[in-house]
Parts: structure tokens; C-alpha cells; sequence
């Protein structure tokens, strides 16, 4: 398998990625601050437009393979690539938020899952344990772990408080290009696949769902739900792997 693998001697290089994470966790940090009851989700990619201007960095998702908005936007059932549409977001919703940018010709990814007014206590406790699932994978994401140290790490920590993981849809290299090797899936086995090393950068992202893991693609060809109606949360993080701890890009 050909992984992506920064030179991590190349501050310049690196640098740029980090500007890249810096940017992106501004542009998402505005967008979960403004988000209400109300709001269309096509208002969401409309703010997310004039925020990538106001920055001056392009959507990675726009285009991509035809994708037509300049982020996915996912409420509820919605897993993730949610296309930004006429949809009233309203009280008691979770909405999924995911941002990629293009800076300096590099690539950053992030994704967050925002309750809108007071939730289900079950939703809520989907929302706690799929970020917290998240950082149990950053933790394991360091130089000289095998990938599905990560895997294995999300998947152990969502099935022991009764969630699941989805199987269909996972993590990646990103920097150059926005999905670049290895993938990472969200279970798994430990002590498997490639050995990570010091300089790659991962786009690690938990999609974790209510029911069971199935889901499905509706016919826009796009927006992936869950097959069974019930909710799910998607978490994405950038991280550059070291030695020690991973450094969160898009923090």
C-alpha cells in the first residue's frame, strides 16, 4: 500500500498544513456558532462560501466527483455527503457538519456534530461518546502504532456504550490530495495493517450511529442515511503523526 507520508523536516511543508487546519477550525468553529433553529441547510453552505472567501482558501467538495455544494451537510438520520438543500433545521435536530479546504494547494478536513436547542438524553450521550470515541483514536494515531490501533480504539470505546460503528464510509490520508492512503476504518482488530509513521497526516473520522451500522445512499446519489431512520454523528479530525502524541491539525 502507497501511504501518504510528509516529510516532516519540511517546515515549509508542514507549516502550510497547519495554517490549512488553522483556517478550517476558524471557519467551523463561525459555523457552529451561528447555527439555529430556523436556518436552511443550503444557508449553512452559503455561510460556508463567504467564510472560505473572507479566508481565502476553495472548497475541497465542490466538484469532487461531481459533488454540487461547497460542504456536506447531514441532519439526524444523516450519516454523511448530505447535500445542502431547502431543509429547515429546527429544535431537537443534530446536524453534521463537514468542511473540506484547499490552501496553498494543500488539504484539510474537519467535521462536527451540533445539537440545535436541548436534544434526546440519548442523542446527547451519542453526541459525548462519538467525540469522545474521536480522541480514543487520536490517542493511538502515533508513530510506530499499527492503523488499526486506531480502529480498533473507536470501535472498542462506541460498542461499549451500545452505538455502532459505520462500516460503508472511512478515515484517510490526506495533504496533497483530499483522500489519499491509507484508509482508516472505524473497526477492526488491533495490531493490523501498516505501521504509522512520523510525518503522515490522517483525516480520522468516526461516523457512529443510534441503531445497527447498515446504511444507504438516497437517490441523489449522495446523501448517505441510516438504513434503519436513526441518528447518527460524524467527528473528523486532521492530525499530523510524531513520535509522541499526534499534533491536531484542525484543532
Amino acid at each position: 500500500m502507497k501511504t501518504n507520508h510528509i516529510r516532516i523536516k519540511d517546515l515549509q511543508e508542514v507549516d502550510i498544513l497547519r495554517k490549512a487546519g488553522k483556517i478550517l477550525s476558524l471557519i467551523i468553529g463561525q459555523i457552529k456558532g451561528s447555527l439555529t433553529a430556523g436556518m436552511t441547510t443550503k444557508d449553512i453552505d452559503t455561510q460556508a462560501q463567504a467564510l472560505m472567501q473572507q479566508y481565502g482558501v476553495k472548497p475541497a467538495f465542490k466538484g469532487y466527483r461531481g459533488f454540487p455544494a461547497n460542504i456536506c451537510v447531514s441532519v439526524n438520520e444523516g450519516v454523511v455527503h448530505g447535500i445542502p438543500n431547502g431543509r429547515i433545521i429546527r429544535n431537537g435536530d443534530i446536524v453534521s457538519v463537514d468542511v473540506g479546504i484547499i490552501y496553498d494547494d494543500y488539504y484539510s478536513d474537519t467535521a462536527v456534530t451540533i445539537p440545535i436547542g436541548p436534544v434526546n438524553p440519548q442523542i446527547q450521550k451519542l453526541l459525548e461518546v462519538s467525540e469522545a470515541a474521536l480522541y480514543k483514536g487520536i490517542e493511538q494515531a502515533r508513530a510506530g502504532q499499527h492503523l488499526s490501533d486506531i480502529s480498533y480504539a473507536v470501535q472498542s470505546y462506541v460498542q461499549m456504550h451500545g452505538f455502532s460503528v459505520v462500516r460503508d464510509f472511512v478515515g484517510h490520508g490526506i495533504g496533497r490530495q483530499l483522500h489519499e492512503d491509507p484508509e482508516i476504518p472505524n473497526y477492526g482488530s488491533p495490531h493490523q495493517g501498516p505501521v504509522l509513521k512520523e510525518g503522515m497526516v490522517l483525516a480520522i473520522e468516526p461516523m457512529v450511529n443510534m441503531g445497527g451500522h447498515r446504511t444507504k445512499v438516497l437517490s441523489d446519489g449522495w446523501t448517505v442515511v441510516t438504513e434503519d431512520g436513526k441518528p447518527s454523528v460524524h467527528f473528523e479530525h486532521c492530525v499530523l503523526i510524531t513520535f509522541k502524541e499526534a499534533e491536531i491539525l484542525t484543532r
